[in-house]
């Protein structure tokens, strides 16, 4: 079996009194499309945060390789440039352009030649539909558009994993079509993501492994077969009748 990329080991998260996350344990390898779904306040978010250190782990190693990421990199920064992320709100640059917005990560932190690194965004921007918006300002573009820029971006820095955080949530109905497509593509190309996301039938039909989190625990896991086909356990059971999925169903 292949070395995971990824390794969490028993993660937990605390905020003062609160646990938020209470020592979660998975591994994500190569080509692997691992989603994370569960209700609102479930700690979804706070455990992606965690994975790429944006927020500090309170007890428990995330490992790169087999290796704890504070003793593999001396700067986070370079360790985001193997295990990408695209936020909820693009967090892109308003002052600057598309192609400006997905060039300025590999000449800060990779010190890569300005005319390759545009080159390489170029072709990312292609991939996820957004070539013919080079010039364009944030403020010019749809939530959707947006939100292709962003994956855009974090391509540029050819990460080994893509993390998203609910890249949807953000978006009008209409845009979260276009978002998906580009997510699917991605997946169908063999990138490594761990997206945590609410949309179920994407879960369903493009993940290779389905984490339901519930109060901060992995409450069922499996492929999307056993979760959406035969979950195990009433809480998850009783999380995807919410959304009247069936198995199967278009």
């Amino acid at each position: 079996m292949a070395e995971p990329v990824l390794s969490i080991r028993n993660l937990k998260k605390d905020f003062g009194t609160r646990e938020i996350l209470k020592g979660l344990s998975f591994d994500v390898c190569k080509g692997d499309v691992v989603t994370i779904i569960g209700p609102s306040g479930s700690g979804k978010s706070t455990l992606i945060r965690c994975v790429n250190f944006l927020e500090t782990p309170t007890d428990g190693q995330v490992l790169y390789k087999g290796r704890p990421v504070r003793d593999t990199f001396h700067k986070l920064s370079l360790y985001r440039t193997k295990v990408g992320m695209v936020f909820q709100q693009f967090n892109l640059f308003n002052n600057l352009n598309v192609l400006d917005n997905c060039t300025v990560g590999p000449v800060k932190v990779l010190g890569m030649d300005k005319l390759e690194a545009e080159q390489r965004a170029v072709q990312y921007l292609e991939t996820v539909g957004m070539h013919g918006y080079v010039n364009a300002r944030p403020g010019q573009l749809s939530g959707g558009q947006k939100q292709r820029v962003a994956i855009a971006r974090a391509l540029t820095l050819q990460p080994e994993v893509l993390l998203l955080d609910e890249p949807t949530s953000a978006l009008d109905p209409e845009m979260v079509g276009e978002v998906l497509a580009v997510m699917r593509k991605l997946a169908d190309e063999g990138l490594t993501m761990v997206v945590v996301t609410h949309e179920m039938a994407f879960a369903r039909d493009v993940s290779s492994h389905v984490i339901f989190i519930d109060q901060g625990v992995i409450a069922e896991e499996g492929s999307p077969d056993e979760i959406f086909g035969h979950p195990k356990q009433q809480r998850t059971q009783e999380f995807l009748a919410r959304f009247q999925l069936q198995y199967g169903a278009q």
